[in-house]
């Protein structure tokens, strides 16, 4: 049983993937993700804050709810996003507290990253 803490809170996000290796690479690459694999088409991971996983019995559709990693470095992971073969779908841009990108994962899932600063 959940405790109080925990209760309507985000517990987990959980992503499609199409080839659980190369998800492993690129995240670990890019945001320093570290998994546990719990068979061919499963992989969960914990960034010290939330937990989640990416499968491969869902569908890769790019069409979800927008996650957002936060960095204090934005180009630095804009570059980092790129050499780890991602795309960037959405360059750089301001919105109200800070800067974005948004990208998509080599499976095709779109995710975001923001900062306070370039």
């Amino acid at each position: 049983m959940a405790s109080h803490q925990q209760e309507n809170r985000i517990d987990y996000i959980e992503f499609a993937t199409t080839d659980i290796l190369a998800t492993k690479a690129f995240y670990g690459k890019v945001f320093g993700l570290t998994f546990q694999d719990w068979g061919p088409d499963y992989i969960s991971f914990n960034d010290g804050h939330l937990d989640g996983g990416f499968t491969r019995h869902a569908t890769v559709s790019g069409h979800h709810p927008l996650i957002v990693f936060y960095t204090s470095n934005l180009k630095a992971k804009e570059q980092a996003v790129r050499d780890a073969g991602g795309k960037i779908v959405k360059e750089i841009f301001d919105f109200p507290g800070g800067k974005r990108f948004h990208f998509s994962d080599p499976a095709g899932n779109v995710l975001a990253v923001w900062s306070e600063k370039a």
